[in-house]
């Protein structure tokens, strides 16, 4: 059983994307809000209109597997979307966060890598880091620990905006969608209410984009970055979980190679 205010959102997001022509429906009459109504998902997943009201309200409810796969047909959700939904339907009340601790092993594992790598949790708390990490992003080492965080220094530090300049955007955004799909797992948590709290007051970015319910999946990648005292840097960077615990992360970036095909 569930009351998830998160799969509501989740549901009249998805639902407010589908257009009805799109969805193989008549336009008829006038509609007041984008999307397709709320009957209309119903009907195309084959179940009644006041449980999928329920549903999209995060009443306390228990959908089946069947129930929520043929929601994600009926809102032609991808396979990440739909896993995604799986989550926030089946999900059991989480325990309290507690920040994350890294094992000495993997702290002097990433303090010893030449290229800029740090350990994050699932709030996106930076954990560990090492020296290419601070020259190329911030002394995390400096900052309070409160302020260690790779969401509060893209929303909120000017040197973000600067390092990525024009890929910012792309950057932020993409890093948003990452942290909702947890987020929404530990929703009604302190920590990350507090932390989402303050990142729709500091940053008109994140507030803005955050109501999308935009989610994704870590993927690895190139970013262009202007550092002040580097100039243009072109790093590939990838992503890594630990094994002693899943919810640690560790990223590395290094010089992204560029091809050379002759003349």
């Amino acid at each position: 059983m569930t009351s998830n205010a998160e799969l509501g959102d989740f549901l009249y997001s998805r639902r407010a994307r589908l257009r009805p022509e799109a969805a193989g429906l008549a336009n008829g009459r006038r509609r007041r809000t984008p999307g397709l109504r709320r009957e209309e998902v119903a009907e195309r997943a084959g179940i009644s209109t006041d449980w999928y009201v329920r549903l999209e309200q995060g009443r306390t409810v228990s959908p089946s597997n069947t129930t929520i796969d043929a929601l994600a047909r009926a809102l032609e959700l991808d396979a990440q979307e739909h896993a995604y939904l799986r989550k926030l339907a089946g999900h059991a009340p989480a325990r309290g966060f507690v920040r994350e601790t890294v094992p000495q092993t993997i702290r002097r594992i990433v303090e010893g890598l030449p290229h800029p790598a740090y350990v994050t949790g699932q709030r996106w708390d930076v954990l560990a880091w090492n020296a290419a990490a601070i020259e190329l992003f911030c002394d995390f080492g400096a900052l309070p620990k409160a302020e260690r965080n790779i969401l509060v220094f893209v929303f909120t530090d000017p040197r973000a905006r600067a390092l990525f300049a024009d890929g910012w955007p792309n950057v932020a955004r993409a890093m948003l969608a990452q942290f909702r799909a947890t987020h929404d797992l530990w929703a009604g948590d302190p920590l990350f209410a507090e932390l989402v709290d303050r990142l729709r007051q500091s940053s008109p970015a994140f507030a803005n984009w955050w109501p999308d319910h935009d989610i994704r999946a870590p993927v690895s990648g190139r970013k262009t970055l202007h550092h002040p005292t580097q100039g243009l840097l072109r790093l590939d960077h990838a992503s890594f979980q630990a094994n002693d615990n899943s919810a640690l992360k560790l990223v590395i970036y290094t010089p992204a190679q560029v091809r050379d095909d002759g003349p």
